[in-house]
């Protein structure tokens, strides 16, 4: 073996240890700000917002400003099957965060809708009596008045803000009903995507000689209850992606004397998605309130396993983002998202992960309604970039 003697290495130059220390040095500018240094986060990092949005109290600070507000509903005590409902704000907050919404331009419509014209706030959740569901459903309509009440921002055409409720229960949907007929003082329109029609008379449900008062109201008979109450705008309603089953040919029956149009989930495969997509709009309309109501269960288990009342036969996710696109054409004044139920989720969290694409594709709808008809500062930009691309 050669062996070097010592003399044969010669030391490095100074120069390389300077370089090499600088190469270790991460800080910015000198002149970069606390915001620049620490101010980003990534989609694993921060507190769990939806889509990283800013967060605010927005029912104890009033002086909060804002034109789209994501709200949870953590209340799942009418639930008719496998509860857990409670827990799926929290979920699907946890998988939006897979974007932050600065990173969030969306690849068909060419815009951020976080970036836009509109104020997008996560406004937490509605701290909602989980053992009274009677004072529940009075705290969850106050609380959705208060929120409908506030003042939107300068450059909203809206009267009032809109509202994105990730459920919790389908039951959430009645008094959010309550409070948009309190404040517009007029019936809704409707949109229901759900493998259920969930307009179930009370009475035809097993009840037998044990009812109430109480009993009218679970996640099934919202929408008979609230057409009783003169909620809903008859000959405007549509429930669409129905597959699941009922008690009898009388719910149908029902369901029609109420002015519902269904559309069953085979119509996907004998009409297609163009189809669906203009019944929706030629029987709502364009210039009529609707109310978008959406529970997980109208997916396919197979890419939303975790709910309460699963459903084989459903559509895909694929096919649910191309039928909401109905929404671009529609006067949206809120939306909820409901049943995600992460106890019986995946192990990657995939219904979650697909609710939380629905309410972004959702807000993206609403946000390029408003871009298409009026006159924004960024609706220059919103043109160049859909020309460009």
């Amino acid at each position: 073996m050669h062996l070097h003697s010592v003399a044969s290495f010669r030391p490095l130059p100074v120069f390389f240890f300077v370089i090499a220390a600088l190469s270790f040095s991460v800080r910015g500018s000198s002149d970069a700000t606390l915001e620049d240094l620490w101010g980003s986060d990534w989609a694993f990092s921060g507190i769990s917002t939806f889509n990283h949005l800013p967060y605010s109290r927005c029912l104890v600070n009033r002086s909060e400003i804002f034109d789209i507000a994501v709200v949870g509903v953590p209340f799942d005590s009418l639930t008719t099957y496998r509860s857990g409902a409670r827990e799926g704000p929290k979920a699907i907050r946890w998988a939006s965060g897979r974007h932050l919404s600065g990173r969030s331009f969306h690849p068909s419509l060419h815009f951020n809708p976080y970036e836009s014209w509109a104020s997008v706030l996560d406004c937490g959740d509605i701290p909602v009596v989980p053992i009274d569901p009677v004072l529940a459903m009075q705290q969850m309509g106050e609380a959705l008045v208060e929120l409908l009440s506030r003042p939107t921002s300068q450059k909203s055409r809206w009267s009032h803000p809109r509202l994105v409720l990730l459920g919790g229960d389908h039951s959430i949907v009645l008094p959010m009903l309550r409070a948009l007929h309190k404040i517009r003082q007029e019936p809704v329109a409707l949109l229901h995507f759900d493998a259920h029609i969930d307009t179930m008379d009370p009475d035809s449900y097993p009840r037998k000689a044990w009812k109430s008062q109480a009993s009218e109201i679970h996640h099934g008979t919202v929408f008979w209850q609230a057409a009783q109450e003169g909620l809903l705008l008859p000959g405007h309603l549509v429930h669409a992606g129905v597959h699941g089953r009922v008690s009898s040919l009388q719910d149908f029956h029902s369901d029609n004397s109420l002015g519902f149009l269904r559309i069953p989930v085979e119509e996907m495969d004998d009409e297609g998605a163009d189809a669906i997509i203009k019944k929706i709009h030629d029987t709502i309309g364009e210039d009529v309130p609707v109310y978008v109501s959406i529970d997980i269960d109208v997916l396919d288990p197979a890419f939303a396993p975790g709910t309460g009342a699963p459903e084989t036969g459903g559509w895909t996710s694929r096919e649910m983002m191309r039928i909401m696109t109905v929404l671009s054409k529609l006067d949206v004044v809120g939306l909820d998202i409901v049943e995600v139920t992460p106890a019986y989720d995946s192990a990657g969290g995939d219904t979650a992960f697909a609710a939380a694409n629905i309410a972004y594709e959702a807000i993206s709808m609403m946000v390029q309604k408003e871009m298409e008809t009026s006159k924004f500062e960024t609706q220059a930009d919103y043109k160049y970039q859909k020309e460009e691309l």
